[in-house]
């Protein structure tokens, strides 16, 4: 059984991973997070900065850790139970130099084989994930997070940082409260996405195995959604507004409600996916991408909304 490594990084360090590494968890509090996958070679660690307590860095088999000794791993689960409850209250102390002990943050890399699977929690640290195919779940609290070109199952939870998601396969879920949520060249199997008042943009792209179709569920309170579907699209379509404005693009789609609510309803090509969008106050616009491969970037127009 391979030992278990551990080191205590409190200032620029580059460390490399002779055991494989296959389940990646990461636990900070502010700075950046970046996630690379690995074309060949060991497992990968460069720390460019370290301001607070030692970053806390563990290799236990197949598992490679990151956080502090007073904040350690525990879950996701339990990451959210910090950050909503009484252990955060618990935080509010001084450490011996006088800092408030969420007055800290890292700036990391971290380069891994693609189907490692990652697990990313933090507080205000920007995250970022490239290429990784074996699973990827984000939760954090107001930092923002980038994700590129990642396949398998993506899960990303926050409560005021925004997600921007490009080249997305797979199943992807978002859950927020006030964040915002852009989807560029998607081509997600399914895409799972509520937030109160956090702006979503999805723009979709014709799946190249043409194996799933569409299958989109958006849920916001207040925040404005606009999705563009690639061309031709193939959807039952059910978009309702309680008092937003709707925009509709797709002459088979029909518009109902003048005052008040709002439908978008119908088919486009054989119905095989599904597209469900619902707002209270937000508005709705459903958009075609143009058939040209360069399409125009997807922008939130109050304009068009």
């Amino acid at each position: 059984m391979p030992e278990q490594m551990t080191w205590s990084v409190a200032a620029p360090q580059k460390l490399t991973f002779e055991q494989p590494v296959d389940d990646l968890r990461v636990r900070v509090v502010g700075g950046t997070v970046n996630v690379v996958a690995a074309e060949e070679g060991p497992a990968r660690l460069e720390v460019a900065d370290v301001d607070g307590p030692p970053l806390h860095v563990v290799q236990d088999g197949g598992t490679l850790t990151l956080s502090y000794e007073d904040l350690p791993w525990n879950g996701s689960q339990g990451f959210r139970k910090w950050i909503e409850g009484k252990p955060w209250k618990a935080w509010t102390g001084s450490s011996p130099d006088g800092r408030k002990a969420w007055e800290r943050s890292v700036t990391v890399t971290l380069t891994v084989p693609a189907g490692t699977r990652v697990q990313l929690a933090t507080v205000s640290a920007a995250a970022f994930v490239s290429g990784i195919s074996g699973g990827t779940e984000v939760n954090g609290v107001s930092g923002d997070a980038t994700l590129v070109g990642l396949s398998g199952r993506v899960e990303a939870r926050t409560v005021s940082g925004g997600v921007e998601a490009q080249s997305i396969a797979g199943e992807f879920g978002f859950h927020s409260v006030s964040g915002g949520l852009t989807v560029v060249d998607g081509a997600a199997g399914s895409v799972r996405a509520d937030s109160v008042s956090g702006d979503m943009l999805i723009d979709l792209v014709p799946d190249p195995d043409a194996a799933k179709p569409v299958d989109v569920f958006l849920n916001s309170v207040s925040g404005q959604v606009a999705i563009r579907l690639p061309h031709p699209a193939d959807a039952k379509v059910e978009a309702n507004t309680a008092t937003g404005s709707v925009s509709n693009g797709f002459a088979d789609l029909r518009v109902t409600g003048q005052f008040g609510a709002k439908r978008i309803t119908g088919t486009l090509g054989a119905g095989s996916g599904t597209l469900r969008a619902t707002t209270v106050s937000g508005a709705i616009a459903l958009l075609s991408r143009p058939q040209e491969a360069a399409a125009a970037p997807l922008q939130l127009d109050k304009k068009v909304l």
